[in-house]
């Protein structure tokens, strides 16, 4: 089905704004309790049900620590500067709640099965670039490599391995009531429940930053992910990669890794994976951070009645700006252990991209190869999501994407 019009980046569908009505009215006449945000309650709610040792299991102490800290930072930041609305608070306290019990889960997990979190894998190859610079096709070509690998959504967003393995059917419920709240998700980032995504759940899980700030308005939070050590984070994802190659029987082929906020830890990646290879896809930046921006502006709309776009468009030109440098040193610092893929040539020509790219890091281009990837290219080509260049085009047109300005009114759709 084809998406409404998106008459403004801070556009929201009327469900979204009728569920909220629905839901201030439940807390005012006390059919349900107003969600408590405390890091407190949030632990506790998602730690129903588990050992205490889940906490601990596959862990060190300072991994424990560092998800205890970041919890108290994002909880602190929802209550001080996020200013939800009803259906904000809702889904963060859901969001963080779950997140809490992934975590505990997965601890139970590897107290039973402990070899599941350690031992080898083949290295990765692993997609840097900024949100909205082209990771996302790259990724997508690499993973359609028949000797490649790739990570499901379901898997993704459900990391602990279930048997049978209901995870597809609970992906696609979650991806169904995503486009409800947020009709315009396909036209942005087109997913299904089993096709191939990043691994931004599996950051999301260890309370790794870009999947709350880029649907909230939490600045402190945002700093303290820059400021913080990613290690515990990388270690913690290294526990999960190898828990799915597991699962799948995958330990032996490469795994095709991909999330934008990658690049923020570029060193803690090399120490986590010393033998990966990386895929650096770069497109200008201040594109870049004009089509992050309205992402970000579509996520945050539905859970905020303060939400400014002026701000939103600041915020990530401040945050592609640290990411371009970030990409920048680690050209220089991977060497030949990486390769640059343009974004300009992508679209022009992804067969002459590709082949550069396969060219550089020394694999032979074959006929299985090229066909795969002309197949996931098509399947691309084909996606929604080259919508979102015409809205932006709109909104642009009605000065709503100036570089330093923007508007906070809003429309509706149904």
């Amino acid at each position: 089905m084809a998406a409404p019009p998106r008459p403004h980046p801070l556009a929201r569908a009327r469900a979204a704004e009728r569920l909220n009505e629905l839901l201030g009215i439940a807390w005012q006449r006390g059919w349900s309790a107003r969600p408590d945000l405390s890091a407190a309650a949030i632990f506790a709610a998602g730690a129903k049900g588990f050992h205490p040792d889940d906490e601990r299991s596959g862990r060190n102490e300072a991994d424990v620590a560092d998800f205890r800290a970041r919890l108290e930072v994002l909880a602190g930041a929802l209550e001080s500067e996020a200013r939800l609305n009803n259906l904000g608070r809702t889904v963060a306290a859901g969001m963080l709640a779950r997140t809490v019990r992934q975590r505990l889960a997965l601890g139970r997990w590897w107290r039973h099965r402990p070899a599941d979190a350690i031992g080898e894998i083949a290295p990765p190859l692993i997609v840097l670039g900024q949100m909205r610079g082209g990771t996302t096709r790259v990724h997508r070509l690499l993973a359609a490599d028949p000797a490649h690998t790739a990570t499901r959504f379901c898997d993704s967003w459900n990391p602990v391995p279930l048997r049978p393995d209901l995870r597809p059917l609970k992906g696609a419920a979650a991806l169904r009531l995503a486009r409800v709240l947020n009709p315009w998700l396909d036209v942005l980032h087109p997913m299904t429940a089993t096709g191939v995504e990043e691994e931004l759940g599996w950051l999301a899980s260890a309370l790794g930053g870009s999947a709350y700030y880029t649907q909230w308005h939490v600045p402190s939070f945002t700093r303290d992910c820059e400021d913080r050590d990613p290690a515990p984070l990388y270690r913690e994802f290294g526990r999960i990669l190898r828990t799915d190659a597991q699962h799948h029987g995958t330990r032996s082929r490469t795994r095709v890794l991909k999330v934008p906020e990658f690049t923020d830890a570029i060193p803690a990646l090399c120490t986590a994976f010393p033998e990966a290879r990386f895929v650096i896809a770069r497109r200008d930046p201040a594109e870049a951070a004009h089509s992050a921006a309205s992402l970000v502006a579509a996520q945050m709309a539905p859970q905020t009645d303060a939400a400014d776009f002026a701000w939103i468009l600041a915020e990530w030109e401040r945050k592609t700006a640290l990411r371009e440098r970030h990409l920048d040193a680690a050209v220089t610092a991977l060497g030949d252990r990486c390769v640059v893929v343009d974004f300009a040539l992508l679209d022009r020509d992804w067969r002459a991209a590709m082949r550069g790219v396969y060219a550089a890091l020394g694999r032979a281009w074959t006929p299985p190869v090229d066909t795969a990837m002309a197949h996931a290219q098509a399947r691309m080509a084909q996606g929604a999501h080259r919508e979102h260049r015409r809205q932006r085009a709109n909104f642009a047109a009605a000065g709503q994407c100036a570089v330093n300005g923007g508007g906070t009114g809003r429309g509706s759709a149904e």
